[in-house]
């Protein structure tokens, strides 16, 4: 099973429909919420290549980007590879 980050902000509804996409597909992640963790913001950054939006997710340390790119692989019918 793949690896899969997630940074992103209680209150933030494009975090919650990325959240929502992976848990009901069942896949497993890790999320950091970068408001209760505010030093992992910068590492976010970096990871992220100077993106600062949330969520931002990662595969595998690959970065996918936001939650319209999650969604966009998601309808191209390539996500679950990646997941996989």
């Amino acid at each position: 099973m793949a690896n899969v980050e997630l940074y992103t902000k209680d209150y933030c509804p494009f975090c919650r429909r990325a959240v929502a996409l992976l848990t009901q597909k069942g896949v497993e992640f890790s999320n950091t919420d970068i408001l209760d963790h505010p030093a992992q913001r910068d590492v976010m950054i970096t990871r992220a290549n100077g993106h600062s939006t949330v969520p931002q997710i990662f595969i595998n340390d690959a970065h996918i980007g936001g939650c319209d790119d999650l969604f966009a692989l998601e309808y191209q019918g390539k996500l679950d590879a990646l997941l996989a």
